[in-house]
């Protein structure tokens, strides 16, 4: 696997975007969750999707997955138009989406899982694997346990390499962290981070929201299912709006 340095990063960010959004709008049925949102998402960065409770967020990674059909807008997945495509069709395009529940598959081990996660390679899946193990080592402590009786964090970073084992340009991250001990959580971020230096573009929605934005290129706020601001991470941790309503108030539950 190849490793960006910040400034590789930083110019991996001025090509083609790995994943355009634009104008989306979708739902379950009724009224749409999120109407006309737009997120752009580059190689070696991380991009956020930040905002209060209900605004859209795990929808609008469900819409970009193929989970839910948008209603309007597009998806684009390096320079190609994926709209309206299933997910299965779209992990073979180069989106890898990694839901917050039912991300893995209990009564598999940890190197079952991650053959499953393989399954559209025609060649090198035990290659892929062994790179894999190198990003997450606990993995390779634990491959023939059932990844039932691994941790809350150990499940986390097994739905990951799943996710990576088709070499991703995109890895779509929702939630991650939740439910986890900050130790384990801090532990998510580094593999995130690494995750990130390999050249893959991963979009994260998080519960926390200053840790996310510390770590996010660029982000988007969404609010009531649509774009609220957006601009690197770091400079909207310093916004009023921001911090007033998601850093301070809502940090705990982005």
């Amino acid at each position: 696997m190849t490793t960006l340095t910040p400034d590789q990063a930083a110019a991996a960010t001025q090509t083609v975007a790995a994943l355009d959004v634009a104008g989306l709008t979708a739902g379950y049925g009724g009224p749409p969750i999120i109407e006309n949102v737009s997120v752009r998402a580059h190689r070696g960065a991380i991009t956020a999707v930040v905002g209060p409770n209900g605004a859209g967020k795990s929808t609008l990674l469900k819409a970009i997955a193929g989970v839910i059909r948008a209603k309007a807008g597009s998806v684009s997945v390096e320079g190609n138009d994926v709209t309206g495509l299933s997910t299965e069709k779209l992990v073979r395009r180069g989106i890898a989406y990694v839901p917050q529940v039912a991300n893995v598959f209990p009564q598999l081990s940890v190197q079952e899982n991650l053959e499953m996660g393989g399954y559209i390679r025609r060649h090198g899946l035990h290659e892929r694997i062994e790179e894999l193990y190198s990003l997450f080592p606990d993995l390779k402590a634990a491959h023939r346990r059932r990844a039932e009786t691994l941790s809350g964090g150990q499940r986390t970073m097994l739905a990951m390499a799943r996710g990576l084992m088709v070499d991703p340009a995109v890895l779509i991250l929702d939630e991650p962290s939740a439910g986890l001990s900050p130790k384990f959580q801090g532990a998510v971020w580094e593999r995130i981070e690494q995750v990130r230096a390999t050249n893959v573009a991963v979009v994260v929605v998080e519960q926390n929201t200053r840790e996310t934005l510390r770590h996010a290129r660029w982000a988007y706020v969404l609010v009531l299912g649509q774009n609220r601001l957006d601009g690197p991470g770091r400079d909207l941790l310093h916004n009023d709006e921001v911090v007033r309503l998601y850093v301070g108030v809502l940090s705990a539950g982005g």
